[in-house]
């Protein structure tokens, strides 16, 4: 992760990149217009839910698995192929979030190792904890180098004490920058992308930007393509004010999409009740 520049709150520096200002008050009136919808102040579980359901399909489309929404919703068993694995674990994580929010600005390590023991489902012993040298990523479709582990560990540890320490910076900021160090570092063997785009809703959620989880990221990001997404990390990784900025607008539009896609499931709701 690089910053703008020696602060004591450097998430709050990178509010002060190229379009950053824009994109925070343009999620704002998004998120603001889902919240204000009538069928939210009667219906907002059953929102809540769809856009959990919604959110997990559009996380594992990015990692491969690009299904109908109506085949993620029909399915009960996710034991199958890869692919059905991989919705299997975006919907857990999905469902796992929740539980998770009164820990993150405690131990947001700890939430981690918990995202991969949810995601992976399995007892190995390479499960729940940062990867070791030598231990190989399978995460085919992000083909950055990867960075050596210590210093994913290094890294870790640097963002587990921004987290901690809080910041003035703006949720999305805050939410981007989780997001795209996590997917920089891969740090554990598998299913890094969908952890990621998990602690980015996490923090949304957390922070009290979308309290109700209604405003699915995921979404937005699988709305936008893989190669946006794929293209919008390179900025982040390269560290320059311009491609900083860029992957957090990237992340911001994203949120505006998934408050979109809530606001049409309530418009949805609002005709069937009419």
């Amino acid at each position: 992760m690089s910053t703008t520049g020696a602060t004591a709150d450097p998430l709050a520096a990178l509010g002060a990149l190229p379009g950053v200002a824009e994109s925070v008050e343009s999620v704002r009136k998004s998120v603001d217009r889902v919240y204000g919808h009538r069928i939210m102040r009667r219906r907002s579980n059953e929102i809540t839910s769809e856009a959990a359901l919604r959110g997990a399909r559009g996380s594992a489309a990015l990692s491969g698995a690009d299904w109908a929404l109506e085949e993620v919703r029909r399915r009960t068993d996710f034991s199958g192929d890869a692919d059905a694995r991989v919705v299997g674990a975006a919907l857990r994580l999905t469902a796992e979030a929740g539980q998770l929010l009164s820990i993150w600005r405690q131990s947001p390590l700890r939430v981690l190792a918990r995202l991969h023991l949810v995601a992976a489902a399995s007892s190995d012993d390479t499960v729940g904890r940062p990867r070791q040298q030598g231990e190989p990523v399978d995460e085919p479709l992000v083909e950055l180098p990867l960075p050596a582990a210590a210093e994913v560990h290094g890294r870790l540890e640097g963002l587990s004490e921004l987290i901690i320490k809080g910041s003035l910076a703006p949720a999305l900021v805050t939410a981007a920058i989780v997001h795209g160090e996590l997917l920089a570092l891969r740090p554990f063997t598998s299913h890094n992308g969908l952890i990621a785009r998990t602690a980015e809703r996490i923090v949304l959620v957390g922070s009290g930007l979308d309290p109700k989880s209604v405003c699915p990221a995921e979404v937005g990001h699988a709305e936008q393509g893989r190669a946006a997404y794929l293209a919008a990390l390179d900025g982040y990784v390269s560290g320059t004010p311009e491609g900083m900025g860029a992957w957090i607008a990237h992340c911001g539009r994203s949120t505006e999409l998934g408050a979109r896609e809530s606001t049409a499931v309530c418009e949805a709701l609002q005709r069937g009740a009419a």
